[in-house]
């Protein structure tokens, strides 16, 4: 699921017959739970709602979503390769590593 950039995980409590959510894209904890899948949504956009408010009464900036940057640390002769292995598609590390780790349904 999705809202304003925050992404949540949901499961399902087959006991409880309740669907329990996290957003998992910031470092702070935000859940919610509905019993049905629009029960689930309303709570999802209240929760970050309520969590934004929370947030900004604090004067505190919310944690924002992943930028979507990473650092890897890797030995150099794997960088090279790599490199290597870009150049030889036309292509920038970057743009050649993005291509790689795309899951295939998402391209």
């Amino acid at each position: 699921m999705e809202y304003k950039g925050f992404l949540a995980k949901v499961e399902f409590d087959n006991e409880q017959d309740l669907f329990h959510g996290e957003v998992i894209n910031i470092g702070d904890v935000v859940t919610f739970q509905g019993r049905s899948v629009r029960e689930l949504r309303k709570a999802f956009r209240e929760s970050l709602e309520d969590y934004l408010a929370f947030c900004e009464e604090r004067g505190e900036s919310p944690n924002k979503p992943l930028s979507g940057r990473f650092v890897l640390r890797i030995p150099p002769e794997l960088h090279r390769h790599l490199i290597h292995e870009a150049s030889k598609a036309g292509k920038s590390l970057n743009a050649w590593i993005v291509e790689k780790l795309m899951p295939t349904e998402a391209a």
